[in-house]
C-alpha cells in the first residue's frame, strides 16, 4: 500500500502552470460574472474575482491540511489579479457574456476537480476521501463567489449539477487512472468530462429527477390537502355518510 502511493505521488507533481491556469480561469470567470451586477465597484470585482480563482484551492489545502498552495509563490496572487481585471474588461466589452461565463464556469470545475483530486491521492488519501476533496476544491469557488455576491448559492439550485459533474470528472480521473493512462492524458480527460457534463447540463435543464419529482409531489399532495380541508370547513362539498339519504335533504 505504501508503494502504491508513493508512485502516486511521483505521478502527480502537479507543475506550477497548471495550478496558474486553473486560477487565471476561476479569476476570471469570477470578475466577469461580478461585472454584472450594477452595485459592484471595481474594487469588488477584482476581490470576487480573486477569491473565486482562489475559492477552491483554499478549501482543498485547508481539508488537506497542507500550506495553501496560493500562499508559496507571488504567481498566484498577480496571475488572479491580472485575470480579474482582464474578466472586467471583456465583460464590458462583449454584448453576450452569458455563454462565455458558463463556458469558463465548467472549465474551473473541470480543472479544480481534477487537480482537487490529483492533489488528495499524491498525499496518500483513499479514493473516496479524494473524489470529495476534488468536488470541494471544483465548487468552493462558486460558492464563495455566491456568498460574497448576496445571492443564492448556484449549487443548491435545481438543475445546476455542479456536484455532480465535479463528481464524474473526479471519478473518470481515478477510473483512467487505474487503467494505466499518462498523467496528462487522465487529467485532460477529466477536465472534459467535467465540462461537458456541466456544459450539457445548462443547455438540456437537467438535474436531479428524484428531487425535482419528490418537490412537485410533495407540493402537489400538499396543495390537495389543504383544498380539501378548507372545502370541508366551508362547506363547498356534500359529505355523504353511509347511512343517510341524500334525496331526504
Amino acid at each position: 500500500m505504501g508503494e502504491n502511493r508513493s508512485v502516486t505521488a511521483v505521478q502527480f507533481n502537479i507543475p506550477l502552470w497548471v495550478d496558474l491556469t486553473a486560477i487565471a480561469v476561476g479569476s476570471l470567470q469570477g470578475a466577469m460574472f461580478a461585472a454584472g451586477f450594477k452595485r459592484v465597484d471595481l474594487l469588488g470585482v477584482a476581490l470576487i474575482g480573486i477569491t473565486t480563482g482562489f475559492g477552491g484551492g483554499l478549501l482543498r489545502d485547508l481539508l488537506l491540511g497542507v500550506t495553501p498552495v496560493v500562499f508559496t509563490d507571488n504567481a498566484y496572487i498577480l496571475t488572479a489579479l491580472i485575470a480579474s481585471f482582464v474578466g472586467m474588461l471583456t465583460a464590458k466589452l462583449l454584448q453576450r457574456v452569458d455563454p462565455v461565463i458558463t463556458l469558463l464556469d465548467a472549465l474551473t470545475i473541470g480543472l479544480f476537480a481534477s487537480l482537487g483530486t490529483a492533489k488528495a491521492l499524491s498525499l496518500g488519501l483513499p479514493t473516496v476521501p479524494a473524489l470529495f476533496i476534488g468536488m470541494v476544491a471544483a465548487v468552493g469557488g462558486g460558492v464563495i463567489r455566491d456568498m460574497m455576491l448576496n445571492i443564492p448559492i448556484g449549487l443548491m439550485h435545481v438543475g445546476s449539477l455542479y456536484a455532480v459533474a465535479a463528481l464524474a470528472g473526479a471519478g473518470s480521473f481515478i477510473a483512467l487512472l487505474a487503467l494505466g493512462l499518462e498523467p496528462a492524458i487522465t487529467l485532460a480527460a477529466s477536465i472534459l468530462i467535467t465540462a461537458l457534463i456541466r456544459l450539457l447540463a445548462v443547455r438540456f435543464g437537467w438535474s436531479l429527477p428524484e428531487q425535482r419529482a419528490l418537490n412537485r409531489r410533495m407540493l402537489r399532495r400538499q396543495r390537495e390537502a389543504e383544498a380539501t380541508l378548507e372545502a370541508i370547513r366551508t362547506q363547498t362539498i356534500p359529505i355523504i355518510r353511509p347511512d343517510s339519504d341524500p334525496e331526504s335533504d
